[in-house]
């Protein structure tokens, strides 16, 4: 199994420092797990380098939202991304099993420059992901200025516009993996008839060529299961997805948390290799077999 989205930050983190010895307990406890090699995918907006991708993107959104992202931003963008990737470089080169990472999130309207301003890092995976329509982070379970959203949202709109920002960054071309493609349901609230989402997201992935993550982070969510859902998964399988394996850790318990349990899920679905990557380039993998590297 690969554990191919990991955070070395939990969030209320903010001034944050660059720790060899940390990668190295992650990925003893991986391994533990019988994972067999781990990426290293901070989120971009953690680094100074997001700072200019931001500036403006909320300027037209309620005041209440945009002041708590000009928060959001400020209190994580506050590390280099060149140190994060040298670091990741040198846990390479010590004969730790990871590639070299990042959680890129959608940027409205901004993927060409996200694009360009990653194409010079020497990354072998890129996961790309949805936190935000407009300023409103739909699953900040923790924050009840946006929790409170759902309440006056209409869900259908909500999940309309997730899926859009997903068509809108696969089609950029700017990353190779599709994180949580649901996480929309994190806060477990559901449209009527959630058939068309499931296959625009599915569609989204196949017609790019992403790969999908199959995450256990769901499963310490309100929803209370995996990302993908059951036949947002089927779905994704029929069109011939390849699939990652995740547990969205953002501390060292979470690392390759319940991979058991994901890999009876891939036996059902019969799904029986995953991707790895190197240099952004994939590979299968058969399901609980070591990836070459």
């Amino acid at each position: 199994m690969l554990d191919y989205h990991l955070h070395l930050w939990p969030h209320e983190e903010s001034d944050v420092a660059l720790n060899l010895d940390q990668i190295a307990a992650y990925c003893e406890h991986a391994q533990a797990a019988g994972v067999v090699e781990v990426a290293l995918t901070e989120h971009l907006f953690r680094f100074t380098q997001s700072r200019d991708l931001m500036a403006g993107l909320f300027a037209d959104e309620p005041s209440a939202l945009r002041a708590s992202m000009d928060r959001y931003w400020d209190h994580h963008a506050r590390t280099d991304l060149d140190d994060y990737v040298e670091l990741a470089l040198s846990a390479k080169a010590a004969g730790l099993p990871v590639v070299v990472g990042l959680e890129v999130d959608h940027y409205r309207g901004r993927m060409d420059r996200v694009r360009a301003l990653l194409s010079g890092y020497p990354f072998d995976v890129l996961l790309g992901s949805v936190h935000w329509i407009g300023a409103w982070r739909f699953d900040d379970i923790s924050d009840p200025l946006h929790m409170a959203e759902w309440s006056v949202r209409d869900v259908d709109a909500a999940w309309s516009a997730y899926t859009e920002a997903i068509e809108e960054l696969a089609a950029s071309g700017a990353c190779d993996v599709l994180a949580h493609p649901d996480v929309i349901k994190a806060a477990a609230h559901w449209p009527v008839q959630p058939a068309e989402w499931w296959d625009r997201l599915a569609e989204a992935a196949a017609r790019t060529s992403m790969a999908a993550e199959v995450s256990s982070a769901g499963w310490r969510k309100p929803c209370a299961e995996q990302y993908p859902g059951r036949p947002l998964l089927e779905r994704m399988a029929a069109l011939g997805v390849a699939f990652t394996t995740a547990s969205d850790a953002h501390r060292q318990v979470q690392v390759a948390d319940r991979m058991a349990d994901l890999r009876s899920l891939l036996d059902e679905v019969g799904i029986d290799q995953l991707r790895a990557y190197s240099g952004r380039v994939g590979r299968p993998v058969p399901v609980g077999q070591p990836a070459e590297r």
